[in-house]
């Protein structure tokens, strides 16, 4: 049988796993040697996957969009030979990118797709020194993901987003900018900037106006300049949902592969909902079909 390391967070999600691993672990192992790792902290799937991945033909890892992100990223140091087969058992708080990969609900179904699911090729972000799976962000409400406490993740799952930024929308401040992609140079102020490869962003599943394909090569860009009253906002909140620009010019999108952004002052990042730093010169590449990931259907 081929060889498959699992890897997943108890703390993820509302302890999804918590007394469930036995079924998953039975359809597992229907298909593969499995070797179990539960991680043991911040960045441990990381280095699991990256020092461990020449023993494995698959990974699977469970958890939470923060713990893909870390396989995915531990996986990205690695030579494009050397990177074994994702997948993928969401068990997080809001699971955006599983939204993308048609998967079942149950996590016993989960397993099974896990297992014998079909692998396609999946582009992942290169910013600055490290990856993202499918959203780097800066700005209004971007940092909700990795300031909300657990326990209010756990307890109030996606509510603990939506409220975390109603309380916040006296606070939006707009960051000066320069912007360099495919020959054009934008200078403008942002209080939101979105590069992503997700239908789904903060547990809202977008309606496309264009289709999104995670192995096309590029991001689809969404910069909002800042509101100045409520039927904006929500103008704004529309225009994210389709991906487009809005008719009063406060939402830019467009489609690329590489992106320089140059700010005034360091902004934070967010990641893959993970805290990424703060940085005043970011540039972001799509390395096309950085890893293989399966997909449910």
């Amino acid at each position: 049988m081929k060889k498959l390391l699992f890897i997943y967070n108890l703390h993820a999600g509302k302890g999804a796993l918590r007394g469930r691993l036995a079924p998953i672990l039975d359809g597992l192992t229907q298909e593969w040697d499995v070797t179990v790792h539960p991680t043991r902290g911040a960045g441990d799937a990381a280095v699991t996957a990256r020092d461990r991945a020449g023993e494995f033909d698959r990974i699977v890892c469970s958890g939470g969009d923060g713990t893909l992100h870390e396989v995915v990223c531990g996986l990205m140091e690695l030579p494009p030979e050397g990177r074994p087969t994702i997948g993928y058992i969401p068990a997080g708080t809001t699971n955006d990118f599983s939204k993308n990969l048609e998967l079942p609900r149950t996590l016993e179904e989960l397993a099974v797709v896990a297992a014998a699911g079909a692998p396609r090729p999946v582009d992942v972000g290169s910013f600055n020194d490290t990856h993202f799976v499918y959203v780097a962000g800066f700005g209004a409400f971007t940092d909700l993901a990795y300031n909300t406490p657990q326990q209010a993740k756990n307890l109030l799952g996606h509510l603990a987003y939506v409220l975390g930024s109603v309380t916040r929308l006296g606070t939006i401040q707009p960051h000066t900018m320069t912007l360099e992609h495919d020959g054009v140079v934008l200078s403008d102020s942002f209080c939101l900037g979105l590069i992503s490869n997700t239908l789904s962003v903060a547990g809202i599943k977008g309606t496309p106006a264009q289709p999104i394909a995670l192995d096309d090569g590029l991001f689809e860009v969404m910069l909002v300049r800042q509101p100045q009253n409520i039927l904006q906002l929500q103008n704004i909140m529309k225009a994210l949902t389709n991906m487009s620009d809005d008719e009063e010019g406060l939402v830019t999108c467009f489609r690329t592969s590489h992106l320089k952004i140059t700010s005034d002052q360091a902004l934070a990042w967010t990641l893959d909902g993970e805290y990424g730093g703060d940085h005043q010169v970011v540039e972001i590449s799509n390395c096309h079909n950085g890893v293989t990931i399966v997909y449910g259907a």
